[in-house]
């Protein structure tokens, strides 16, 4: 692909963006990059539509960095809700708290500094970069790699796991930016933005929607006829899994005002009892979200020893605590 064709899909891609992409708050011009930052964690393997109302109500809550490093762990586990993979919630603060003790409470705009906060890898850390401070870091998601793979290599998907070729493939189409790194270039994050936003809206994974591409003429994987992927994707299973036991698990502890016996957890309790006999049993106060969670908990398929193995996971991860008063979240 030449100079010239980069050019033309830099500014077609850009330009789409500029007049379709969704109006996100973290996309505000008035966005700090602490909200940023939180955005990115939280939309680790989840959708939009999911995070946008939590992001909304942790950012009238702790609006900076050390509003949130205030809060103790088990706060923080409980705001993440239902949004997965609640060891981001305590990677973010920790990451707060980094960022007050080393960064006076602003977060740093270098890669490299970003990369030293706990949690952060390489894609979060040239995300923060690129889309708080305007610096042409390299950004590569899901859909933007998909997005490289149909334009240029003409594969419906791309490789299963991200290797050095796709890498290189990223740094080629990036805009050419300044030699110095921390140089502003509204090119390159206008690129990297409007990537990630085509392949999340247009080229998409399944049916994705030619038609509306801007760069249809230019795709390679248009002009093969549209082959079907060179590999079958691997789904990622849910129902039965010791994730699904983790997450009922939490819920159970997240609508728990208090410590519940660890038999209970991983026993079971007669939930056509009297829901007042039910909280002498778990030793707390339950309201309606608690007996529900409790509710789906036991519904699971789960024997002893899942539920078992599923409790230690969240003990050893710092997401559950068990003192002699029982098991509930961290301090």
């Amino acid at each position: 692909m030449t100079n010239r064709k980069f050019a033309l899909l830099h500014h077609r891609i850009t330009q789409w963006y500029a007049a379709s992409a969704r109006e996100l708050p973290w996309r505000a011009p008035d966005a700090s990059p602490w909200s940023i930052l939180v955005s990115e964690f939280m939309l680790q393997q989840t959708p939009v539509v999911r995070v946008q109302p939590v992001w909304e109500q942790w950012m009238q809550r702790w609006p900076e960095a050390a509003d949130l490093a205030a809060e103790p762990a088990s706060e923080v586990v409980r705001a993440w809700g239902r949004l997965g993979y609640p060891r981001r919630a305590l990677r973010l603060h920790a990451t707060a708290q980094h960022i007050v003790e080393l960064h006076g409470g602003q977060v740093p705009r270098t890669e490299k500094e970003l990369l030293a906060l706990p949690g952060v890898g390489t894609y979060t850390a040239a995300a923060v970069a690129s889309f708080a401070f305007g610096i042409p870091a390299t950004v590569v998601d899901t859909n933007i790699r998909r997005v490289h793979a149909r334009l240029v290599k003409g594969c419906a998907l791309p490789e299963p796991s991200y290797t050095a070729k796709e890498a290189a493939l990223a740094e080629r189409l990036m805009p050419a930016h300044p030699a110095d790194p921390e140089e502003l270039h509204p090119l390159a994050n206008a690129w990297n933005i409007s990537v990630m936003e085509l392949g999340a809206l247009i080229c998409t994974a399944r049916n994705p929607r030619c038609g509306d591409c801007p760069v249809q003429d230019l795709c390679a994987w248009v002009a093969a006829g549209r082959p079907a992927p060179h590999y079958v994707p691997k789904g990622q299973a849910w129902a039965g899994t010791d994730r699904q036991v983790r997450g009922s698990m939490m819920a159970v502890l997240r609508h728990t005002p208090g410590p519940v016996g660890r038999t209970a957890l991983v026993g079971g309790i007669d939930l056509l009892r009297p829901l007042s006999d039910m909280q002498l049993e778990l030793g707390s106060e339950t309201g309606s979200e608690a007996h529900e969670a409790w509710v789906v908990l036991y519904a699971l398929a789960a024997d002893a020893e899942q539920r078992e193995r599923c409790l230690a996971g969240l003990i050893g991860d710092g997401l559950a605590r068990e003192t002699t008063a029982g098991v509930g979240l961290p301090a």
